[in-house]
């Protein structure tokens, strides 16, 4: 099914058609990873040494005992695992727009007239929201390297799998890029009333531990610092869309 069809479809689908519509959606999501996909790998070798650049960094700064910034393979499919692996996380990420505009495609039959303008705004806040939390994520890595190295004991030599590392770098970005799109999801939920500004900005205390929890469930070093570095801009952020929802509120009484 088109967009453009899909922009016409009826509030009222039956079931048979949502699925047609959520396999569409699938398909062309899974067609735009597999092109960024192919991408990464083909760029591999240049991927791999921006990957390897904050713990190459925090090993030229250290004494020479402290960390070696060589990654090694201990089995022989390791290395391709990955390549793969990185290809994998790289190629959602590259395909992160086509990704979340199929998303608000497949939903936008169950919104209002007035609430599917939000669509652009959407899908470009949440794509520049989790660049800043990847972002973010890349210059943290180092500093949770740094503190899981030390307090593993001077008598612990590092010897860092690839497959590991790379996995726990993939990991770090997504758990940020996700944390950072909380604003996005709270906004959505206050234009299309499901909640009010009032009742988040009254919940701020259980919002606050509920945040500290949940980055300490998606972070997946499970180190302090890591979980500060992830806690404090989503309550920023958290408090930012209430103001948000505050705003739409007031527009929406001077509209009325």
């Amino acid at each position: 099914m088109s967009d453009t069809k899909a922009a016409s479809v009826p509030d009222t689908m039956t079931l048979t058609e949502h699925l047609a519509e959520l396999r569409t959606r699938i398909i062309r999501a899974a067609l735009a990873v597999t092109i960024g996909m192919v991408l990464i790998i083909v760029f591999y070798e240049q991927v791999y040494d921006f990957l390897l650049g904050p713990y190459r960094d925090l090993c030229e700064a250290k004494p020479e005992d402290f960390c070696t910034a060589d990654l090694f393979a201990f089995s022989p499919t390791e290395g391709f695992s990955a390549r793969l692996r990185i290809g994998m996380y790289g190629g959602v990420i590259l395909a992160l727009p086509v990704i979340l505009w199929q998303i608000w495609r497949f939903v936008v039959p169950a919104l209002e007239a007035k609430e599917k303008r939000y669509a652009i705004p959407f899908v470009l806040s949440s794509v520049v929201l989790f660049s800043l939390g990847g972002t973010l994520a890349y210059f943290t890595i180092g500093r949770a390297l740094e503190f899981l190295i030390a307090w593993s004991g001077e008598e612990v030599n590092q010897a860092f799998a690839i497959d590991k590392y790379v996995g726990l770098f993939g990991l770090m970005i997504f758990a940020f890029g996700i944390g950072f799109l909380l604003p996005v999801l709270l906004v959505f939920l206050q234009l299309v009333n499901a909640v009010q500004p009032r009742t988040l900005l009254g919940a701020w205390r259980y919002a606050i531990v509920g945040i500290f929890v949940l980055a300490a469930l998606i972070t997946p070093s499970g180190d302090p610092v890591t979980l500060m570095m992830l806690a404090g801009p989503m309550i920023a952020m958290y408090f930012i869309a209430v103001l948000i929802g505050f705003g739409v509120m007031r527009r929406r009484r001077r509209a009325s």
